[in-house]
């Protein structure tokens, strides 16, 4: 299998090949040259599978270079159930359990890992597939990214036991809550470094973007990634909605839809790219925020970036984003994989900040019709939206769920409400566990969410991380002192 640039100036590899790095040379993100199908007959035998069997088979279809032995070891040493052991099921080995709410809608939990946070599931593998590939290399990486929350944490747990490896993570100074910056900043690991940028979520992900495309420093310093950009994460990801779509289904004739609390696009990405394998998909629903970009672009078909101080700070932080690094990768399927004019369309977003497929007067193109042949709708949540669906969940159905989780489900009532239809189950994905945004869940309910005793008191544990401005010299400067390269 060979992977193609969304920008068509870069040169195909392997999965191997770009499993280490970013965006590619022209400023791209890589993509399959073509999506491995998936028929029947593997259908069929998928859906009895575990969690690290099916990731095994997943990864397959993905990276046929590496020998199926190796697959296996990795997938079974990341989806374990000692590692995966926070389950409010009591069976970890399930890894994403899933939940019934009311007919027709269910909750799928994934946030189990070390971290608790959906990040974990893909960033353990990605972890493991890191240290495998630097051993046959003998080689080193220094990893560059950005985090509104939960990314960062879960990067660095995954990576503080491995040889070879450095992280710096730059997240926005003061917008996180408290339990997500104590997880990364309480952490003394002589290989992690957290850098607080002052600035939003997009200004920390722009500067990851400057230098990866500083190819002279990204190939001197040996900068890898472990944001979405990174296409072994976005493969991870895939696997849990084959596993969910097993777990509401008994036969392939059957269809599901998944609502998605979306900020950087990669988790409903990972969906889009498992309807277009060929799993029985209905609806893709983007949950969004006050944040709102992405529900205007599937509501309208115009892409208008906000900037930095129109990014609202919210209380479902992590979604505090305006420009979507893996909604390329879905532009790009959406215009038929028109290389030379999804470089132009983003290439005005630079210079405009944004683009109209509408169809429109003076729009970019009309594209906006075909949204529906890729299943996608939206929705969008409000903080008092999310408080009185944290209360919904709690009295209707048993469950405390966390900011990002209650502006899913709202999204989601909204959509079965609407189109009249509970009869196609809608998964909703769980993306962290409630404890980890205290301060709402005291708003909404009067007392503290539980939360595992491993992290009793982390807020109150010493903190390490330095403040430096969005400016991408001093960062470069930061990690090539600390590096020595």
């Amino acid at each position: 299998m060979h992977y193609i640039s969304t920008r068509g100036n870069a040169a195909q590899y392997s999965f191997s090949e770009i499993l280490l790095g970013g965006l590619a040379d022209d400023g791209g993100l890589y993509l399959p040259k073509n999506y491995p199908q998936i028929n029947d007959t593997e259908l069929s035998l998928w859906r009895n599978l575990s969690y690290p069997k099916l990731a095994c088979a997943v990864l397959a279809k993905f990276a046929p270079e590496i020998p199926l032995a190796d697959l296996k070891l990795i997938t079974e040493k990341t989806y374990s159930s000692a590692i995966f052991c926070h389950s409010r099921h009591g069976d970890a080995a399930q890894i994403t359990p899933l939940e019934r709410l009311e007919p027709g809608l269910y909750l799928q939990a994934l946030s189990n890992g070390p971290t608790l946070a959906f990040k974990d599931l893909a960033m353990q593998l990605l972890g493991n597939l890191f240290e495998y590939a630097l051993d046959k290399q003998k080689g080193e990486l220094n990893i560059v990214g950005a985090t509104s929350g939960d990314t960062g944490s879960a990067a660095e747990y995954a990576m503080r036991s491995k040889h070879g490896i450095r992280i710096f993570m730059l997240s926005p100074y003061n917008k996180m809550s408290a339990f997500q910056t104590a997880q990364m900043f309480s952490l003394s690991d002589n290989n992690i470094f957290n850098i607080a940028v002052e600035g939003v979520f997009d200004d920390c992900q722009d500067l990851v973007k400057a230098i990866s495309n500083d190819l002279t420093f990204k190939k001197r310093q040996k900068i890898g990634t472990v944001n979405s950009i990174n296409w072994a994460r976005i493969v991870a990801q895939v696997v849990y909605y084959f596993k969910g779509y097993f777990s509401v289904t008994n036969n392939n004739a059957e269809k599901v839809s998944f609502t998605v609390p979306s900020g950087n696009f990669g988790n409903i990405c990972a969906g889009h790219i498992a309807r277009m394998m060929g799993l029985p998909i209905d609806r893709l629903v983007v949950a969004t925020n006050e944040n709102d970009v992405l529900d205007e672009f599937f509501k309208t078909g115009k892409y208008r970036v906000r900037p930095s101080e129109q990014t609202y700070h919210t209380s479902s932080p992590s979604m505090d984003i305006s420009k979507a690094s893996n909604f390329e990768r879905f532009v790009f399927d959406l215009i038929g994989r028109d290389s030379q004019r999804l470089a132009a369309l983003f290439a005005k977003v630079e210079i405009t900040g944004g683009f109209d497929l509408s169809g429109g007067p003076n729009s970019d193109g009309d594209e906006f019709k075909r949204i529906a042949e890729f299943g996608f709708t939206s929705g969008k949540s409000l903080h008092a939206d999310r408080l009185e669906t944290i209360r919904r969940a709690h009295d209707k159905y048993g469950v405390i769920v966390d900011t990002h989780t209650a502006d899913g489900i709202k999204v989601a009532l909204d959509v079965i409400t609407t189109t009249r239809n509970n009869t196609v189950p809608m998964i909703v994905l769980e993306t962290a566990l409630a404890s980890k945004f205290s301060h709402t869940i005291r708003e909404a309910l009067g007392y503290d969410a539980p939360r595992p005793n491993a992290f009793e008191h982390i807020e109150s544990l010493p903190q390490h991380y330095v403040v430096m401005p969005a400016n991408v010299d001093q960062i470069k400067t930061y990690i090539a002192q600390r590096t020595g390269l």
